[in-house]
């Protein structure tokens, strides 16, 4: 039994798990004696027992005796009382519980127990509103008094029976658990070993043991995770790619030297680094991250023509079809001087465009495409491809990024991302890519004014709105979102622009822009908004990202408070982008906390790198991520906003031990490759460990 490892011994075997405890386990993950001891406690209880002659009316007490009857009553259709009398040493008390019937079969007289719950003195009595309770003479095993933990459960799964399973898995196995933490890293953060440390947390004899415990738990979450970052850098560069860049046609001087601005020199940066990652003899893996509007188009830019000029394809990969557009038309503008041909592959596009399309991009015809999901669709083949850009990488999910490397062999990977990632999150989503950070705005470019106001002032806003458009800028104005319906979205949408064409900004030229729109329709739409033939632009967040219009100067929200920090502040994001004055109102009536968190946010700052922390903190990791799509690991006991120093102490330690050991082969580091194998599974099995 024993050299099975507890890691892979099934829950089911063990005393007083059959079937249909087996399937109620299975329901929280528990599958084998490892899943249940790493079940961990969410909170522990003080249960110092006292008698009931000690306890006050309304404390939480824990009483022990001896059962000497058990009664039931029924005072009203759907309540059934059970009252059980207890002798303890010097008297009786009343234990009570509600609407739980079985009870009465389970306690028979002269059974000892132990009860904790509410205190309560009346009618003469002492009575206790039972909320856990302890048979002190059965299949239980669990210590009586002193912290008790407490377990996330599922329903029929009582917290009595968990502490005798987690009891006796401990006992049974604790003997033959081995350490996978080297010594000297535990010695180094004072963590206690393993078993130590099972026993410690599920049952302390005093909360530093407690505590001790989950700092251990903590710091092995993170470290075995960048241990697996730090494995997949190292596992790409072994990988050889076949292609070296050399701009023949010159083309990124060229492109340089037509810009009516220099680089700043925090783009500057990025492309240096950028370049050096080019010319690496493995394929780079890099996140390009920055502030809305800090200018990372262009230094990607740079980077898809050194692939060009160098007789190599470039593929530029965005979440919606409306982004795709516009860089496809942004690209094909700044480019057509240098000769080069930009193709656009979406899924909505007729059959026979999609065809040269396709043709184009197998026989090399076409160096550089801009493209959807569709790009990674199999019929989709590249003659030369060396060069993947994934725009706004948190929508897409890590497969699809892994699916267009695929489409070339070993070509250089940039992500870019305009929403500024945390420091923590981007140590761990993007934690086996380097990251290259544009802090720095453009020089000319003025901060958006931002103001939070009542909807009570809206005819001033809108009076603000005729001002500007008069001055020649231009506007949006941006209705919120009703999740339950896109329909309804459209249908407030229309009514909004019916009525600012008949009142407040009746003499000005107003378009709508929706999600309901086919992607030629909105795209026409924002063409106009371009040229200006549209003044005032009414829209749903698909607005949001990526459009770029330097005469809009004011962006209103409406129900400012239904948007999340990151919406808010790229919808901010699009104005602000020429040299002119530029304001942002959020309309809210809301008072609720979180809502006043967020638009105080707003007006406090409109550094993206500041309110990406603020929404981590409010949200938590796996919502601002989006978990399941982003490939962000579910921590057990770790956070990754309280955790930031052990994360940052974890990912150090993991880069020294891979530096020391690149393949985990050494005798000492057998048992943490084992670890990592049996932990992550087909994550870490194309990695060459142990």
């Amino acid at each position: 039994m024993v050299e099975t490892g507890y890691e892979c011994y099934p829950v089911q075997y063990l005393k007083m798990v059959g079937p249909r405890r087996f399937a109620l386990l299975k329901k929280l993950g528990i599958k084998t004696v490892k899943d249940l001891l790493y079940h961990f406690p969410r909170e522990y209880r003080e249960r110092t027992v006292k008698p009931s002659s000690a306890c006050a009316h309304g404390e939480q007490a824990t009483l022990q005796g001896r059962v000497l009857g058990v009664s039931e009553l029924n005072p009203r259709p759907g309540l059934w009382v059970t009252r059980v009398q207890i002798q303890e040493p010097g008297g009786y008390f009343i234990a009570v519980w509600f609407n739980q019937r079985y009870i009465k079969k389970m306690l028979a007289s002269g059974s000892r127990i132990q009860v904790t719950g509410k205190i309560e003195r009346r009618f003469g009595e002492v009575q206790l509103l039972v909320t856990d309770y302890e048979l002190l003479d059965g299949e239980t095993r669990a210590p009586q008094s002193g912290l008790i933990p407490v377990y996330p459960l599922t329903e029929q799964l009582s917290q009595r029976l968990m502490r005798s399973l987690v009891s006796l898995a401990l006992d049974e196995w604790l003997p033959h658990i081995h350490d996978f933490l080297p010594p000297e890293i535990r010695q180094k953060f004072s963590l206690p070993d393993l078993a130590s440390a099972l026993r410690q947390i599920h049952f302390p004899a005093v909360e530093k043991e407690a505590i001790r415990a989950r700092k251990r738990f903590i710091f092995e979450e993170l470290f075995l995770l960048q241990l697996l970052l730090a494995l997949r850098r190292r596992q790409n560069t072994r990988r050889m790619k076949p292609h070296r860049y050399h701009d023949r046609r010159n083309l990124v001087e060229s492109f340089l030297s037509s810009l009516p601005f220099t680089l700043t020199d925090a783009q500057q940066q990025a492309w240096e680094e950028i370049k050096a990652d080019m010319d690496a003899p493995w394929p780079m893996n890099r996140l390009l991250q920055g502030d809305v509007g800090a200018g990372k188009t262009v230094v990607s830019t740079l980077a898809l023509l050194r692939a060009v000029g160098s007789g190599l394809q470039g593929a530029l990969m965005v979440p919606t079809e409306i982004l795709a557009e516009q860089h496809y038309l942004t690209l094909s503008r700044d480019l057509a001087p240098l000769g080069i041909e930009v193709g656009l592959l979406s899924g909505s596009m007729k059959k026979k465009e999609r065809e040269k399309i396709l043709s184009g991009l197998a026989s090399g015809e076409i160096p550089l495409v801009v493209g959807t999901q569709a790009l990674i669709q199999e019929k989709v083949q590249f003659k030369a491809l060396a060069l993947v850009v994934i725009d706004e990488q948190h929508r897409f999910g890590v497969r699809q990024r892994a699916k267009l490397q695929y489409k070339g062999h070993c070509p250089d990977v940039l992500v870019m991302t305009a929403t500024p990632i945390p420091r923590t999150l981007a140590l761990t989503l993007y934690g086996d890519l380097e990251v290259s950070t544009i802090s720095q705005l453009p020089p000319g470019r003025q901060p958006v004014q931002t103001y939070v106001l009542p909807s009570s002032y809206l005819p001033r806003v809108y009076g603000l709105v005729q001002r500007e458009v008069e001055k020649g800028g231009q506007a949006y104005v941006v209705c919120p979102l009703v999740e339950e319906s896109e329909k309804i979205d459209v249908r407030a949408a229309v009514e909004l622009v019916e009525e600012l064409s008949r009142g407040p900004l009746a003499g000005c030229r107003i378009g709508l822009l929706h999600g309901r729109l086919k992607p030629g329709e909105k795209e026409e739409v924002m063409e106009a908004f371009r040229t200006g033939q549209i003044q005032v632009l009414v829209t749903t967040t698909v607005v949001e990202v990526g459009v770029d219009v330097p005469t809009a100067t004011v962006m209103v929200i409406l129900d400012a408070d239904r948007f999340g920090l990151a919406q808010l502040h790229q919808l901010r994001g699009r104005v602000g982008r020429g040299k002119a004055r530029s304001y942002c109102i959020l309309i809210s009536d809301s008072n609720t906390e979180e809502a006043r968190f967020r638009l105080q946010a707003m007006t406090s700052t409109t550094d993206g790198f500041a309110l990406a922390e603020k929404d981590l903190q409010l949200r938590g990791p796996g919502e601002f991520a989006g978990t399941r799509q982003s490939g962000l690991p579910e921590f057990k006991v770790a956070d990754l906003i309280r955790d930031w120093r052990a994360l940052q102490l974890a990912r150090e330690e993991a880069v020294a031990l891979i530096k020391k050991d690149p393949e985990l082969k050494a005798p000492e580091h057998r048992l943490l490759a084992r670890e990592m194998r049996i932990r992550f599974g087909e994550k870490a099995g194309y990695l060459d460990i142990g």
